[in-house]
């Protein structure tokens, strides 16, 4: 596989290191944000299941759900255990489809997917498996639009699902994950990721996709203010570009 061009490098060891520390202020930025976080769009009770990231499992996304789930959505994690690619949701993704299919006969309704990181390549492929069970996806910091060696994880990649990125099984699904989905779609992404390029977390060429950058680093992404108000605003039909688009009370 030929190495990415200047433009899809891998984020810079500088930004690699910052990744711990921006969770942490992340986190600590949250108790400021409450009263924003909480007047954003109130939920209608539509089925949204949370997909976490390469090796993460649903306790990941534990304050996002709960989040999502006092704004009024029925939110659910995947309930697969730890995201180790095709070792956890089969070849043809089948178990993870059964789980879908299963959560959209309960809710006798589409579900809405957000997924982190590789949660979100997995979300993309079950809207072209299955686009009568998605009513919607979300991505968050999720390179399904480009070279995975333009990231900082394609080495753990391998390890921990078994894929090689070189192999003709990934190379057919990542042009199978990068076309323009069914349903509609947002792609939630930062320039200042430190483990993924940023520029392979959304697609300029896609016009059917919704683009909004929001300024944060990769690890606890799903947990910054200004990520959880730009999902929030995203399923209540707001349409905001960016985490500057007067959120200035949220980091």
């Amino acid at each position: 596989m030929p190495r990415p061009s200047p433009d899809f490098l891998p984020p810079s060891k500088l930004q690699w290191a910052q990744e711990l520390p921006r969770a942490l202020y992340g986190l600590a930025s949250l108790p400021a944000s409450r009263r924003v976080l909480l007047d954003a769009p109130v939920g209608d009770g539509r089925p949204v299941m949370l997909l976490p990231g390469l090796f993460n499992s649903d306790r990941a996304n534990g304050l996002m759900r709960g989040y999502l789930r006092r704004l009024g959505y029925d939110a659910r994690g995947w309930g697969l255990g730890r995201n180790f690619g095709t070792r956890t949701i089969g070849v043809e993704g089948e178990r993870f489809l059964t789980a879908l299919e299963k959560f959209s006969s309960e809710s006798d309704a589409p579900v809405t997917l957000i997924g982190i990181s590789l949660g979100g390549i997995i979300a993309r492929f079950a809207a072209h498996r299955r686009p009568e069970l998605v009513r919607e996806v979300i991505t968050i910091a999720s390179p399904f639009a480009g070279d995975p060696r333009a990231t900082n994880v394609w080495r753990a990649f391998e390890l921990f699902t078994g894929d090689r990125v070189d192999s003709a099984h990934v190379a057919a699904r990542r042009v199978e994950v990068a076309a323009p989905l069914p349903v509609p779609a947002t792609a939630i992404w930062s320039r200042d990721d430190g483990l993924v390029n940023g520029n392979i977390c959304h697609d300029p060429a896609d016009t059917t996709l919704h683009s909004i950058e929001v300024r944060s680093g990769h690890v606890g992404v799903q947990t910054r203010p200004a990520v959880l108000l730009a999902v929030a605003q995203v399923l209540g039909k707001q349409r905001p570009q960016s985490s500057t688009l007067d959120l200035r009370q949220v980091t």
